[in-house]
């Protein structure tokens, strides 16, 4: 029996794990890539100067060991292991992440109107919980729930809490007893309660190096941007000019886009991929000549006149991010087409990053900007707002009919962590030798 042409588009963390799975079974993918790199957004870019940023905020923080070892193995063992740090800003405050367990140090009137709130909440009959607004006054109660994550969801993901379903939540935002609230408004020293706890995190190249396993398993052909897909017919066409055939395709191509590029497609399910919704991250990249920028790894901004939503700190996640004695900043500003359009370019954005890092104290007036540069990245984060399932499932349903398996963050369009896509390549590897297999 000859070997199937199993087909994967993209080169990120799901496709890898798609032709991992697919190697194991004697599979050498055909993997295309847009890019002149491959990785997706698991790419890390060194600039001339020496300062290493990756696509967005990267670390590995599985509980998964095989994940875990097949991570390690790719960087040869060569990783580091950080404690993690977290903290917040707002409204000049600095409190350790989550704000719920440390609203120590805040002023006390919004201390006392959050416990005063929470209480009422806990005592006060079960509110029926439609939305993620719904969702935050019963955890939180009016006050904290208003004045903390209703404002971050307004800058992260672009929409109102009423907008939101709670599909997306899981771990993430931590419910707190009224115990652990008061502790961490009474002591500095509270404990810290997070999903993360510790990370690794690769100690040379950036995150990228997670992939240096898994690329050679495939046969990788960058610069190639698909633009059109025949089902019917087993045919890609890319912009190059090629024309190639599969018996089965894997996609890590964002559903928007994959679905325009289908000959055929329904207009029933063109229309339900416009309506799934996706922010637009304008990373700002800033290398500065000191390193003591910063005490946490990662810090979330509330305010909404403070132009970025979030910060990174990738020399704290391995010395060799950065030249010594140097450190570097990477601020995420946030856009979606659906609801808050991105004007103008990403360097546009350049100055008021710096701005703000400046009306925050993170940069004084005498650093030296050693590095300055600007990214656009067209998919960022999933937007669970209240249209994402009914769209979802009309988009994924078509896919299922016309045998297209879709993997990863844009193909699931879910929140996915990075073992959560290497593992959704690998599920839509094992539906895509299933076709195969039943089409002999």
């Amino acid at each position: 029996m000859s070997t199937p042409n199993i087909v994967v588009i993209g080169t990120g963390m799901a496709a890898c794990g798609a032709s991992y799975r697919l190697h194991q079974e004697g599979v050498v993918s055909v993997m295309y890539d847009k890019n002149p790199y491959y990785g997706g957004h698991t790419m890390s870019f060194r600039y001339e100067n020496g300062f290493l940023f990756d696509v967005g905020p990267h670390i590995s923080f599985t509980k998964d060991t095989r994940i875990q070892e097949l991570f390690a193995e790719s960087v040869g063992q060569k990783y580091e292991t950080i404690q993690i740090a977290l903290n917040n800003y707002w409204r000049g405050y600095w409190p350790l992440h989550p704000v719920q367990l440390h609203l120590h140090g805040l002023p006390e009137e919004i201390i006392v109107k959050v416990i005063s709130d929470f209480v009422e909440e806990r005592s006060a009959p079960e509110r029926p919980v439609r939305n993620y607004a719904d969702w935050l006054y019963a955890s939180f109660g009016k006050t904290f729930a208003e004045s903390f994550p209703m404002q971050y969801t307004r800058k992260y993901h672009l929409t109102t809490a009423e907008n939101m379903s709670t599909d997306w939540l899981g771990p993430r935002i931590y419910r707190p007893s009224l115990e652990e609230v008061l502790r961490g408004a009474l002591s500095a020293s509270a404990p810290q309660v997070h999903y993360i706890t510790h990370f690794r995190y690769p100690s040379d190249g950036g995150f990228r190096c997670y992939l240096n396993k898994f690329v050679p398993m495939g046969n990788l052909k960058l610069n190639h941007e698909l633009l059109s897909v025949d089902p019917r017919a087993r045919k890609l066409s890319f912009s190059n000019g090629l024309v190639a055939q599969y018996d089965s395709l894997i996609s890590s191509v964002p559903l928007p886009d994959l679905i325009r590029m289908i000959e055929g497609a329904p207009q029933d399910v063109v229309e339900a991929a416009q309506r799934l919704a996706c922010s637009t991250c304008v990373l700002v990249n800033i290398g500065i000549n000191r390193e003591d920028i910063s005490s946490a790894h990662m810090t979330y901004f509330y305010d909404e006149d403070i132009c970025f939503t979030r910060l990174g700190f990738p020399h704290m996640l391995s010395a060799r991010n950065a030249p010594p004695g140097t450190g570097n900043i990477q601020a995420e500003v946030y856009f979606s087409d659906k609801y808050k359009p991105l004007t103008g370019t990403p360097d546009d954005w350049i100055e008021p990053v710096i701005r703000d890092l400046r009306r925050c104290g993170l940069l004084r007036e005498d650093d030296q900007i050693l590095c300055r540069k600007a990214m656009l990245l067209r998919y960022a984060n999933i937007i669970f707002d209240l249209e994402r399932a009914e769209a979802l499932k009309i988009v994924h349903g078509y896919l299922d009919d016309i045998g297209i398996a879709y993997c990863g963050r844009y193909g699931d369009w879910g929140y996915m962590w990075t073992d959560e896509s290497f593992k959704s390549g690998e599920l839509a590897a094992e539906r895509a030798l299933s076709a195969v297999a039943s089409s002999i």
